[in-house]
């Protein structure tokens, strides 16, 4: 949470806390404790007991047993439900997402800013491709990364003023120097070539390559990147740019005619 924020009168720190809760949970966790939820976000412990115990009673965690670890309860799981039948242009995107997925053999994934980082909200993995390294509920630095890198490049300058305050109020050691930096780096590719490729050394981890793209639906106020990634050794610089941006690029292309939408560069004007 930003300073800004908290001192809104209208700011209401124990929800916002509460969702923090909800916020530290990942697709690969066996349930969580108390202690964990605590490191993950930086709440007190005792806070979290009384969090967790709230959540629990409202069907957003369930706690099977005295020492159980939590879990997503019934009426997180109805929440999720809603949430994806409202955004509409997932339907469509799925037969796309797989189909490229399963031609390139890497993970075609969506990914929105939340806070500081990327979250992964939706993954399409290869048919018959083991376990893959990301996963849904995974983050990811929006800095660093072709995911980040192409939502900053697909924002507008009123969106990205939202964005640096949102950013540096959880991470201050960003600066906006950084960001406007990113920007102008996707936008450039973006422009050109219509996907985005971070250069080795300014990306953020070694063990994966990715490459993306920008897209707005009408279902969100701010745009998504949608990626491809994999391994080095299966996704090599060469692949990126000749082979799986440019059909990243053209099935987001396919999905914005699908709907009847514009470029997203054409949104940021």
């Amino acid at each position: 949470m930003s300073g800004h924020e908290e001192k809104d009168r209208r700011f209401a720190t124990t929800l916002a806390r509460g969702l923090q809760v909800l916020r530290a949970f990942r697709a690969s966790d066996d349930g969580l404790g108390n202690q964990e939820i605590s490191q993950r976000t930086g709440i007190p412990k005792s806070t979290v007991s009384r969090l967790t115990f709230t959540l629990q009673q409202l069907g957003y965690l369930s706690h099977a047993r005295r020492h159980d670890r939590y879990r997503f309860g019934p009426a997180a799981l109805a929440l999720g439900n809603i949430a994806s039948a409202s955004v509409s242009f997932i339907e469509a995107a799925n037969p796309m997402m797989q189909q490229l997925a399963d031609e390139t053999g890497t993970l075609a994934l969506l990914a929105v800013l939340d806070e500081n980082k990327m979250l992964l909200t939706k993954t399409w993995r290869p048919q018959g491709a083991p376990a893959i390294w990301l996963e849904v509920g995974h983050r990811i630095p929006v800095t660093g990364s072709s995911s980040g890198h192409a939502y900053l490049a697909s924002v507008t300058d009123h969106e990205f003023a939202q964005v640096c305050e949102r950013v540096q109020g959880r991470d201050e050691s960003i600066s906006v120097e950084a960001l406007e930096t990113a920007r102008a780096a996707g936008y450039s590719q973006l422009l050109a070539q219509g996907f985005v490729i971070v250069d080795e050394d300014k990306r953020y981890a070694e063990n994966i390559n990715a490459v993306s793209t920008g897209f707005r639906s009408h279902d969100f106020g701010e745009p998504v990147a949608i990626s491809c990634g994999a391994t080095p050794d299966m996704l090599s610089y060469n692949r990126m740019q000749n082979e799986v941006g440019p059909k990243l690029r053209d099935r987001v292309k396919e999905l914005e005619r699908a709907l009847g939408l514009p470029s997203v560069l054409v949104n940021r004007g």
